[in-house]
C-alpha cells in the first residue's frame, strides 16, 4: 500500500509559524527594542517627509488652498520651461565638480599633516571652526573682504599694490559671484569630513609603517598610497559622500554673498531655486517637485560613489 504524502493542517502551521515568531523574538528582541525609537524618528523625519513631497510635486499647492493634483505639469515645467532652473543646475553642478573633489583632498592633507603633531587637538580645532560658525555670519566677514568699494579688503589693497586702478565690484559681476562662493566654501569645507579623517588617521597602527619600512617603503607619499588610504577606507567612503551632498545642497553661503536672487543668476543653485519657490513664492507644489530632483540626484550620486569606492565583498 502506497504510503501518503504528509499535509500538515492548519493549526500545525499556525502552531509552528508561532513558534518560530518566539525563537525569533527571544533571540533579536531586545535589539529590536533599542532600535525602535530610532525607527521611529527615521520614518516620521525622513522616510514620512520624502514620501510627502513626491506626492505634492504631483499638485498645485500655494499653502492657502487645499493641494490639487495635476499630474506632471510641476515635471514638464521644471525640465522643459524652467530656464533659470537650468541656469541653476549648471551653478550647482560646477560648484560641485570642482569644490567637492578640492575640498575632500584639502580634508585629507590637513588631516594627515597635523595628525603626527602635539598640538593636534588645538589644530584641528581651528580648521574646523570655520565649519561649525553660521555660513551668514562667514558671509559677512567676507561680504567686507569683497566689498565693491575702495574700503574692501581685498579692493583696498589691489588699488595700494597698482594691480587695478578702480574697485572691482566681486560681488556683482557674473564672471566674479560664483568664483567668490567657491572660495569661501573652500574655505568653511575642514568640517565632519576632517573630522573623520582626522579619527581614521588616529586608528591605523604604526607597527604597519615600521613593517612597511622594511618592506620597501621608503617616503611617506609611498605610506600613504600602500598603507594609509587602504587602512582608512571606510572614512574615505563616507567623506566623499558628504563631499557630494555638501557640492548639491550649497544655499546660504551663496545667498549671504551674492543675495537672492543673485546679478543675472550667477550665483543661484538649486537649493536657491526651491527656497526661492517655497517661501517667497509659496509655491510648495512646484519647490517640492525641484527637492525631488535635487533628492534623486544626490541620492544617484551617493550610490555611484558607493559603488566606486567599495570593494565587491562590501557592496
Amino acid at each position: 500500500m502506497a504510503t501518503e504524502a504528509f499535509v500538515p493542517r492548519g493549526s500545525e502551521i499556525r502552531a509552528a509559524s508561532r513558534g518560530s515568531l518566539t525563537v525569533f523574538w527571544q533571540k533579536y528582541g531586545a535589539s529590536y527594542l533599542f532600535m525602535a525609537p530610532f525607527l521611529a524618528f527615521f520614518v516620521v523625519f525622513v522616510i514620512a517627509p520624502v514620501l510627502t513631497a513626491m506626492a505634492l510635486s504631483f499638485t498645485y499647492f500655494n499653502v492657502l488652498e487645499s493641494p490639487r493634483f495635476i499630474g506632471w505639469s510641476n515635471y514638464k515645467l521644471l525640465f522643459l520651461e524652467d530656464d533659470v532652473f537650468v541656469t541653476a543646475i549648471a551653478n550647482t553642478l560646477k560648484f560641485a565638480i570642482i569644490t567637492g573633489p578640492i575640498g575632500f583632498f584639502l580634508s585629507f592633507m590637513f588631516a594627515w599633516l597635523i595628525n603626527p603633531l602635539k598640538l593636534k587637538t588645538p589644530l584641528a580645532l581651528c580648521f574646523y571652526a570655520p565649519s561649525i560658525t553660521g555660513a551668514v555670519a562667514m558671509g559677512v566677514v567676507w561680504k567686507i573682504v569683497f566689498s565693491g568699494d575702495r574700503y574692501g579688503y581685498l579692493n583696498n589693497w589691489l588699488l595700494g599694490i597698482g594691480a587695478i586702478d578702480e574697485p572691482y565690484m566681486f560681488l556683482a559681476e557674473q564672471a566674479a559671484i560664483m568664483p567668490v562662493i567657491m572660495f569661501v566654501a573652500l574655505w568653511m569645507s575642514m568640517g565632519t569630513g576632517f573630522l573623520v579623517f582626522l579619527a581614521g588617521l588616529q586608528t591605523v597602527p604604526t607597527d604597519l609603517y615600521e613593517a612597511g619600512k622594511m618592506d620597501g617603503i621608503k617616503n611617506p607619499l609611498q605610506e600613504v598610497w600602500y598603507i594609509t588610504l587602504p587602512m582608512i577606507k571606510p572614512q574615505l567612503l563616507f567623506g566623499s559622500v558628504m563631499a557630494v551632498v555638501a557640492g548639491f545642497s550649497v544655499f546660504e553661503v551663496a545667498t549671504s554673498l551674492a543675495g537672492l536672487p543673485s546679478p543675472l543668476y550667477a550665483g543661484h543653485t538649486i537649493v536657491a531655486h526651491m527656497y526661492d519657490f517655497a517661501f517667497i513664492r509659496f509655491e510648495m507644489g512646484y519647490a517640492t517637485t525641484v527637492a525631488v530632483f535635487l533628492f534623486a540626484l544626490t541620492f544617484g550620486l551617493g550610490r555611484l560613489l558607493m559603488r566606486a569606492l567599495s570593494s565587491k565583498n562590501e557592496y
